[in-house]
């Protein structure tokens, strides 16, 4: 005879392991893991970019893709920050493990730009190699949005929050990291970044977010 009991137990048992938000260990290796990507899709950037402005997605992905960037503009990263804080029962607690890994991230990357200066896609000669894309930094015009494609700080953001959000809220962990990828994509579809730009983007949002994780936010993150 089966123990009802014993089976709800085990079935409470694993709702919690699932539930487990990412430790990070996890990140800091999602974002190495990205990082190689990152250096690995350099070949492929022009390919992509190129099959992007020529055909680029249709229909009503097309439409989902372009909303999605609402999740790592600043803006309205700022809003679903607010709405958490207003939602969740921890209140202004929620907000610094956020805050910290969405615009951390994000500033992290707007940093980066000031000593790598790379031409976006819509800017870029797309026949030519992608080391071409890559401009010293003292040169003329290697200054302003057309040569700040590297990393994306949308995709930073994007990852940045998803990695917070799943601290807070672990059961929704891979509706959030869902969230970061379209939003990465919106970057690419856009002809805003490269690929690359995009996978680094994130591996910096990671990287953010595991430090945070670490050394900042663990009262915070405490799952209620």
């Amino acid at each position: 005879m089966v123990d009802d009991s014993d089976d709800a137990g085990r079935s409470v048992k694993a709702t919690r392991a699932a539930a487990r938000p990412w430790t990070s260990a996890q990140l800091l290796l999602a974002a190495t893991v990205l990082a190689v990507l990152a250096a690995a899709a350099l070949a492929a950037d022009i390919a992509i970019a190129q099959w992007m402005k020529d055909h680029g997605l249709r229909g009503e992905l097309k439409r989902l893709v372009h909303l999605s960037e609402t999740f790592g503009w600043g803006g309205t990263v700022a809003l679903i920050v607010l709405t958490a804080a207003v939602l969740d029962p921890r209140g202004w607690r929620v907000i610094p493990p956020l805050a910290v890994s969405a615009f951390g991230a994000g500033g992290l990357a707007d940093g980066i730009k000031l000593f790598v200066s790379r031409l976006r896609p819509s800017a870029a000669d797309l026949s030519d190699h992608f080391s071409k894309t890559f401009i010293h930094a003292t040169s003329q015009g290697a200054r302003g949005y057309p040569v700040q494609s590297f990393p994306s700080s949308h995709a930073a953001t994007a990852a940045g929050l998803a990695a917070a959000l799943a601290m807070l809220y672990p059961r929704g962990r891979w509706l959030f990291a869902t969230f970061a990828v379209l939003a990465g994509l919106q970057r690419i579809e856009a002809q805003a970044h490269f690929a690359s730009d995009a996978l680094a983007g994130a591996a910096i949002g990671c990287l953010v977010a595991a430090a945070c994780q670490r050394f900042c936010c663990r009262s915070n993150c405490a799952v209620s």
